[in-house]
């Protein structure tokens, strides 16, 4: 079944992750290239803007594995930024996001429907970063805010530092709570394509990433 987060006028780059998703968990499928999942990234935005489509934030809990991600560079002569090259992730070094709902008696019923957890880590080896904090859910606009909290460092399993993150603007301690604050002021994911398989978002820095769940 998939999560109707994709254009039904245009299934070409929902076909291209598809295929990018699935050889990245199968050895034996042929990877389609990278300019060819970032150009089939860029049509999926493109088309959940134009015909402005949504989703529940349902479809996003759960755990999900990085794919394919692009990175960013300045451009010297007009500012701003573009994307830099796209790249597969190496299997051998796994890096990990997942989304959690808020337990239901943490908030009102209708404030916690759309507030969570975020969950990231990245695993190389016996090493383990993990970053830990809340996140809302922008149904409208299928962007997905969040804040990291907390940081645990661990080896084999073992935990070797644990503490807090953040929480500062400017040098001063940000006492607002993040259910309040603005969209503007923290990091975020603006998901455009939205499956069972698989997911895929622009990060507030401008680069593209692309998730498969985890099994």
């Amino acid at each position: 079944m998939t999560t109707n987060l994709t254009s039904s006028a245009d299934l070409d780059f929902d076909v291209q992750l598809g295929k990018a998703a699935s050889a990245f968990r199968d050895p034996t499928l042929v990877r389609p290239s990278a300019d060819a999942v970032v150009e089939a990234m860029l049509a999926g935005e493109k088309a959940a803007k134009q015909q402005r489509l949504s989703c529940s934030v349902d479809a996003l809990w759960g755990n999900w594995r990085l794919c394919f991600a692009t990175g960013t560079r300045k451009l010297r002569q007009r500012g701003g930024i573009a994307l830099g090259k796209g790249f597969y992730v190496p299997k051998l070094a796994i890096a990990k996001i997942s989304f959690q709902p808020l337990v239901a008696d943490a908030a009102s019923e209708e404030t916690a429907a759309n507030l969570g957890t975020i969950i990231n880590q990245a695993r190389v080896g016996a090493l383990a970063m993990t970053f830990t904090g809340p996140c809302r859910y922008e149904g409208k606009k299928n962007l997905l805010a969040f804040d990291f909290t907390e940081l645990e460092i661990s080896a084999f399993g073992r935990s070797l530092y644990r503490g807090k993150i953040g929480g500062k603007v400017g040098g001063k301690a940000q006492a607002q709570p993040f259910v309040e604050r603005r969209i503007g002021k923290l990091p975020f994911f603006a998901f455009f394509c939205i499956t069972d398989e698989f997911v895929a978002a622009r990060g507030r820095g401008g680069g593209l990433a692309l998730w498969v769940r985890d099994r």
